[in-house]
C-alpha cells in the first residue's frame, strides 16, 4: 500500500528545492523548442535537480518531466512540470509554478504545487483534503454562471493549432457572454490550484498534459470540486481535456462545452 503521507513529505521537499532554484537564478537564457514554445535554463535546472532528488528518495517510482521525458515505472510515477507558465516566467510575470503529482494507475494521489513568486505552496493527498500552507481549501459553491469567474487554458500551438483554436474561440464566445469574467492566466497549475482555493469557479483546459494537470486535478477533488473530460466523464490521465469546476456549476460548464463541440 502506498504511504501517501510519506510521499507528500517528499513532494513538499521537492517543490521547495525547485522554488529555491527558481528564486536564485536571476539571469537565464531562453530557447525555442517548437512553434511559439520555449524553454529556459531554469526549467532544465529545476527538472534535473528534482529528478535527482526523487530518484534518491523514491527510486521505485518512475518520473515524467516536461523537459526530459519518462523514466522508470509506468504505473506509479511522478508528473513534473519544473516551471509551469514558462512564457510568463520569461517575461517577468509572476504567474508560474512548480507542479508535482504522483500518478497511480490513471489518477493522481499526491500533489504539491509551489508558486515561487506568490509565496504559497498547495498540497494534497488522496482522502486527506487539499491545503494552501496550513489552510484547508474549499472549492467554489457557486451555482450560477453569471456569478462565476472562469479561466480558459492557453490556445494551442504547433501542428493542428488552427483547428483546435476554433473550438477555443467558440468557447470564449460562449462563456464570455454568460459568466461574470473570463481569465487567461497562462499556467494550468495556477488555474487548477485556484479552482481548489475557490478563487476561480471553474477552469477549462482543452488539453491534458500530465505534468501540467495531474497535481492540480487532485487539489480540486480534495477541495470538493470535480474534474471531468469534455464529455462530462471522470477525468483521468488519459483524458483529452481537463475541466475543473465547483460542483454546483458542473452541469452548466459541461453543457457549454457540449454546445461548442456540437
Amino acid at each position: 500500500m502506498t504511504d501517501h503521507a510519506a510521499l507528500l513529505s517528499v513532494a513538499r521537499e521537492a517543490v521547495a528545492k525547485a522554488t529555491g532554484i527558481i528564486r536564485s537564478m536571476t539571469s537565464f537564457s531562453v530557447a525555442a523548442k517548437g512553434d511559439r514554445d520555449m524553454v529556459t535554463d531554469v526549467d532544465l535546472a529545476v527538472e534535473d535537480a528534482v529528478r535527482e532528488f526523487l530518484a534518491r528518495e523514491t527510486p521505485e517510482i518512475g518520473i515524467l518531466g516536461e523537459e526530459r521525458g519518462h523514466q522508470g515505472d509506468e504505473n506509479l510515477w511522478w508528473a513534473l512540470d519544473p516551471v509551469d507558465g514558462t512564457a510568463n516566467f520569461a517575461r517577468g510575470i509572476p504567474l508560474c509554478g512548480v507542479s508535482l503529482g504522483l500518478v497511480d494507475g490513471l489518477k493522481s494521489t499526491v500533489a504539491a504545487i509551489s508558486l515561487p513568486f506568490l509565496d504559497v505552496t498547495y498540497t494534497a493527498a488522496e482522502g486527506q483534503g487539499a491545503y494552501a500552507g496550513e489552510e484547508r481549501l474549499q472549492a467554489s459553491k457557486a451555482t450560477k454562471l453569471s456569478d462565476a469567474i472562469v479561466s480558459i487554458g492557453d490556445f494551442a500551438v504547433g501542428e493542428g493549432a488552427e483547428v483546435k483554436n476554433r473550438v477555443r474561440m467558440a468557447l470564449l464566445a460562449e462563456l464570455g457572454g454568460r459568466v461574470q469574467r473570463v481569465r487567461f492566466l497562462g499556467s494550468a497549475a495556477i488555474d487548477l490550484a485556484w479552482v481548489a482555493h475557490g478563487k476561480l469557479d471553474a477552469s477549462v483546459i482543452l488539453a491534458n498534459k500530465p505534468w501540467d494537470t495531474m497535481a492540480g486535478v487532485l487539489l480540486v477533488r480534495e477541495a470538493g470540486g470535480v474534474v471531468v473530460d469534455t464529455d462530462g466523464g471522470d477525468h483521468t490521465v488519459r483524458s483529452a481535456a481537463t475541466i475543473a469546476v465547483g460542483a454546483g456549476l458542473r452541469d452548466e460548464i459541461v453543457a457549454a462545452i457540449a454546445r461548442v463541440h456540437g
